[in-house]
């Protein structure tokens, strides 16, 4: 028997971004949106990383293997912390939360320092996923999210965990996602090409991961 996969989309994403990886998986899975990583936010939405846990933690109706992407890998861990049994393992895909480099002006130049290695051909999806989640809504995503401690969470987690990032990502560099790994006793691991959206580029990769953390013992 094996854990159904709940997917959480990063920051500004849509269920789409992970095509490319559930093209790989045959399993039972749900990707799982929320104010700003989706979905739009309302005036009176709750943006900080606890609360969209919770929200999380509504959709998930069984134990499960919980991924997130980018700043999403906040979110379900903070879900795994508030609720144990919910999560079976955790995949943190190009993680953010590393409150040492969480000033707008660092994270705009690791964000640009990996763009540039993502293909031109990216830009339509993610356009369009932006625009859908909004801009206002993204701001005020990242804001809440640049604020939570992510190395310090980590270090509560019991459950395997995973840590996948990319070559080029500047955002989840190898030393942070090594960081987080040990928190947990968990594994880190990078992908021998990409950048900040392994979802998007690496799905096969990524896939495999995730097929490893599905099996009951």
């Amino acid at each position: 028997m094996s854990a159904p996969v709940v997917l959480v989309p990063g920051l500004g994403l849509g269920p789409e971004s992970y095509a490319p990886t559930l093209r790989y998986l045959d399993t039972q899975y749900e990707v799982v949106t929320l104010p700003g990583y989706g979905e739009r936010a309302g005036r009176g939405d709750d943006l900080t990383t606890e609360a969209l846990a919770e929200r999380l933690t509504v959709k998930v109706r069984q134990q499960a293997v919980l991924v997130g992407h980018s700043a999403s890998c906040q979110i379900v861990v903070a879900a795994a912390l508030a609720h144990p049994g919910l999560a079976r393992a955790l995949v943190l895909v190009a993680p953010c939360g590393d409150l040492e480099a969480s000033s707008w002006p660092i994270l705009a130049t690791r964000w640009a320092r990996s763009a540039v290695w993502d293909s031109p051909l990216l830009a339509p999806t993610l356009v369009r996923q932006y625009f859908r989640t909004s801009f206002t809504t993204m701001a005020r995503a990242i804001e809440a999210a640049r604020h939570y401690d992510l190395a310090a969470a980590i270090q509560g987690v019991t459950v395997p965990t995973l840590v996948v990032r990319s070559k080029h990502d500047r955002l989840a560099p190898a030393q942070w996602t090594q960081r987080i790994a040990d928190g947990t006793h968990g594994e880190a691991w990078t992908l021998p090409t990409g950048s900040h959206m392994p979802v998007l580029t690496n799905g096969r990769e990524l896939a495999a991961f995730i097929r490893r953390c599905i099996q009951s013992d």
